[in-house]
C-alpha cells in the first residue's frame, strides 16, 4: 500500500489498540509525524517517500532545555522535502519569557517554517499547579513574544485536561487536537490521531497526525497568516 491509506494501514497493524474512529485518507490526505530525541536518529529521505508531508519537532522545554535532536531534525528534515516547524513544551514552573527566549535562540528565523507550536499539558509537566488565570496570563506572555518575534500565530497543542482547565481564559488560537481513540471533541486544524505508529524511518513508535483539508489548503494555510 502507498501513501495516506497506507499509513494509516501500518499504523493500524502495529498499534495494538481498538479505536472508534480513524481519520479518512480521502478526507485528510496530508499526513505529519512529531518527533523529538526519544526517535533517535531518523531517515527523513525514508519517512518523506511514504508521502509524510510534514513534521513537528521538539525544539525547546522550559527554560533551558534543547532537544539534543532538534538541530539534526530540522536540517534533514527540510533536506527531505518536508514542510517542518518547531514546538516548545510550556513548563508551568519556568517564566513565560525564559521560555521564549529558549525557544527564540533555539529556533531558526526560517520564512517558509510551520507555525510555531506551543505544547500545553499537565503530562510531564512540573508538579505545582499554579491559578488558572495565572497561567493563561504567563501562555499570553509567551506567545506575544514568540509571535512578535517570530511574525507567525502560534499554533496550540493541548490535551483535553489542559483544556479543561484552561479554555476559558487561554488566547484565541488555532489548535492541534490530540484523539488516540475518538475523534477530537473541539475545533482543529491539526489532528494527532495515533502515538504509537511504525512507519518507514523511524525505529520506534511515533506520533501520526493529520491536517483538515486537502494539501492545497494546507499550503495555503502554511504560507498565508502573518502578523
Amino acid at each position: 500500500m502507498s501513501g495516506a491509506a497506507g499509513l494509516f494501514a501500518v499504523w493500524a497493524f502495529t498499534a495494538g489498540l481498538w479505536r472508534f474512529h480513524y481519520p479518512s485518507a480521502a478526507r485528510y490526505p496530508v499526513v505529519g509525524v512529531d518527533v523529538s530525541h526519544h526517535q533517535g536518529e531518523i531517515d527523513w529521505a525514508a519517512v518523506r517517500s511514504h508521502d509524510v508531508t510534514f513534521a513537528y519537532l521538539k525544539a525547546t522545554e522550559g527554560g533551558d532545555f534543547v532537544d539534543a535532536m532538534f538541530e539534526r531534525n530540522w536540517r534533514e528534515s527540510a533536506r527531505s522535502g518536508l514542510a517542518r516547524g518547531a514546538y516548545h513544551f510550556y513548563s508551568l514552573c519556568r517564566d513565560p519569557e525564559t521560555q521564549a527566549e529558549n525557544f527564540l535562540r533555539t529556533v531558526p528565523a526560517e520564512p517558509s517554517a510551520l507555525p510555531p507550536v506551543l505544547d500545553l499539558e499537565f503530562g510531564g509537566n512540573c508538579g505545582r499547579r499554579p491559578p488558572a488565570a495565572s497561567v493563561c496570563r504567563d501562555v499570553q506572555r509567551f506567545v506575544e513574544r514568540v509571535e512578535a518575534a517570530m511574525g507567525r500565530p502560534i499554533l496550540f497543542y493541548a490535551t483535553d485536561e489542559f483544556l479543561a482547565a484552561h479554555q476559558n481564559c487561554l488566547p484565541k488560537r488555532q489548535q492541534w487536537a490530540r484523539a488516540i481513540v475518538l475523534t477530537p471533541s473541539h475545533d482543529w486544524i491539526l489532528w494527532q490521531f495515533a502515538d504509537r505508529a511504525r512507519i518507514p524511518g523511524i525505529a520506534g513508535p511515533v506520533d501520526l497526525d493529520v491536517f483538515q483539508g486537502d494539501r492545497s489548503s494546507f499550503d495555503n494555510w502554511n504560507h498565508g497568516a502573518r502578523m
